[in-house]
């Protein structure tokens, strides 16, 4: 049975557009999932990258045409601007790891949800009512929120640091762990669905 590390933030737009298609081929091929968030910003720092806001005019205007392209191709509701973004991503970043951690619900389903509330709704997902109303919607306990509160900070310094050292450098990220085969992006859940067939 292969697993898949998925290296994720719960505030970006490529993670949105993915959609459920990670949970959909996992499935069919038997595999498993560990949800890995990490800080965006601490990653592009560390390994060469550059935060959105600090990009260059050029970039950002492409970075637009992508994203309405994707929207438009996936049929997914996204807003280009939210009204909260960027957000602080720790503490929805901190219960997703308890809520993997307590495995009683649906976490894939808990992430989209952090990010449909970004890119479609245009939630505050560091305020602790969108946290908790969005972990009652996957399923889970809202006291996640603040139960899993300091075990969430000590794994997502952790994710960070594995994310850095398994050679992950933007979101989504994803790794095989029993091939090695990296695949970053969600314009590359293809490749990596035919991989898992292959395995």
């Amino acid at each position: 049975m292969a697993h898949i590390d998925y290296y994720l933030g719960t505030i970006s737009p490529w993670c949105y557009l993915a959609g459920d298609r990670l949970e959909r081929m996992a499935k069919a091929n038997g595999a498993t999932i560990t949800y890995k968030p990490i800080d965006l910003m601490q990653l592009f720092a560390r390994t060469g990258g550059v935060a959105p806001a600090e990009r260059h005019e050029s970039r950002l205007a492409y970075r637009m045409q992508e994203l309405e392209r994707w929207r438009d191709r996936l049929d997914l509701p996204l807003t280009l601007k939210p009204a909260h973004f960027p957000v602080n991503m720790a503490p929805s970043s901190y219960a997703v790891i308890a809520a993997q951690q307590a495995g009683e619900g649906d976490v894939g389903a808990l992430v989209q949800g952090f990010l449909r509330a970004v890119w479609a709704d245009e939630r505050d997902i560091s305020d602790d009512g969108v946290i908790r109303d969005v972990l009652e919607s996957a399923g889970f306990d809202p006291g996640i929120a603040d139960k899993g509160l300091l075990a969430g900070a000590e794994q997502y310094g952790r994710n960070l640091e594995e994310a850095v050292a398994a050679g992950v450098f933007g979101a989504p990220f994803y790794i095989v762990r029993e091939s090695g085969q990296k695949f970053w992006g969600q314009d590359r859940l293809d490749m990596l669905s035919d991989h898992l067939a292959s395995l």
